[in-house]
């Protein structure tokens, strides 16, 4: 690759072309002196804003593609928001950004937000309060328990959705969350 570009530098001057497609030369000289370490990779070529997302897997650390948010309604799990986000950035930044996003597209705010425990950190964001699931204690009786898993039961109900997302509107390759 190294020697196309070079011998394509040489030649293209003569045929007045460089000056048409220098950011591309630069774009792909880019490309090819990049690191593995090397912050801001580009992971595409057809698809710039495609990154790294380590999971901590391991049979798949690492997968690449654009981070996605989804909200959807606690009863009947209908999509209200969904977003993609240019960098990855931790789940509890990007809620924020998310119930604005439902706020516009539903025409009223929300009260309340059940989320998965990645969103630890915040209980409230913008009057909208987060419902986090909570470990149950030794201590605690069947009925306290209950409580406490109860608002969290629905949150795994969008999961299947997300399924659905990816495989059948070809989502496989945004890593979403829910």
């Amino acid at each position: 690759a190294h020697k196309l570009i070079r011998e394509l530098r040489r030649k293209l001057p003569q045929h007045g072309l460089f000056e048409r497609y220098q950011a591309d030369f630069l774009w792909y000289e880019q490309i090819l002196q990049q690191q593995p370490k090397d912050k801001n990779n580009i992971y595409s070529l057809h698809e710039p804003q495609v990154y790294c997302i380590a999971k901590g897997k391991e049979h798949k650390p690492y997968e690449y593609g654009a981070k996605a948010s989804i909200a959807s309604t606690a009863q009947s799990n209908l999509i209200v928001g969904v977003i993609s986000h240019e960098r990855n950035l931790h789940d509890n930044h990007t809620l924020p950004e998310r119930l604005k996003h439902v706020e516009i597209s539903r025409g009223k705010a929300v009260k309340q937000a059940v989320c998965d425990r990645g969103y630890r950190g915040r209980s409230e964001v913008s009057a909208t309060r987060i419902i986090l699931p909570g470990k149950s204690l030794k201590k605690d009786s069947r009925s306290q328990k209950d409580k406490k898993h109860k608002p969290c039961k629905r949150r795994a109900a969008i999961e299947p959705v997300i399924g659905h997302l990816k495989s059948d509107f070809r989502w496989s390759a945004i890593i979403s969350r829910a």
